[in-house]
């Protein structure tokens, strides 16, 4: 017994398998009518569209997107716009009764006022761009000068960015690391 392809003509196998799909055979004259007729007496018109050009970004534009999109993060945007803090505390003294301004909340880990967050996040942006700065230093093509004040600026900020936000641990947290 042969096998079904060597049973059935070729014809109707070429168009059952492998039909086209601009293929206009169909035994609806419906289908026929609605496809066929308008295009009969409508012709397309002949458009001269240019391709827009897309130019990529700089490297510095990502770059920076990339930064204020990080501060924007690190600094708790999320946490602000859903519980929306207050910018800064206030606090009264015990001795004079004043009321003085708090930045930071004290004691709680998991709260923060707006200023904190914002500080926070500068903090580790201004020690992202000193390792930035650090890695610039380490270029061969540049003049001894100019890497000399890569190297100084980024030891200076990942320095600040450090004590700062260890200064900021300290008020959020007393006993932290003692």
């Amino acid at each position: 017994m042969p096998p079904k392809s060597e049973t059935q003509p070729a014809s109707s196998t070429a168009r059952t398998q492998f039909s086209d799909p601009s293929d206009d055979y169909s035994i609806d004259p419906i289908f026929h009518i609605l496809r066929v007729l308008p295009f009969s007496f409508l012709r397309p018109p002949k458009l001269r569209l240019k391709i827009p050009t897309v130019t990529l970004p700089s490297a510095m534009t990502v770059f920076s997107l990339i930064l204020l999109t990080y501060f924007m993060v690190v600094s708790g945007i999320v946490y602000d716009v859903i519980v929306e803090p207050p910018g800064i505390g206030s606090t009264q003294d015990r001795f004079t009764g004043a009321v003085k301004p708090v930045v930071f909340l004290p004691g709680r880990v998991n709260g923060q006022y707006i200023i904190e967050g914002l500080s926070s996040g500068f903090m580790f942006v201004l020690g992202g761009i000193g390792i930035v700065l650090l890695d610039l230093a380490t270029d061969k093509n540049r003049e001894k000068s100019v890497k000399v004040s890569f190297a100084s600026a980024g030891i200076v900020f990942v320095v600040i960015a450090y004590v700062m936000s260890m200064l900021f641990i300290r008020i959020k947290i007393p006993a932290y690391l003692r």
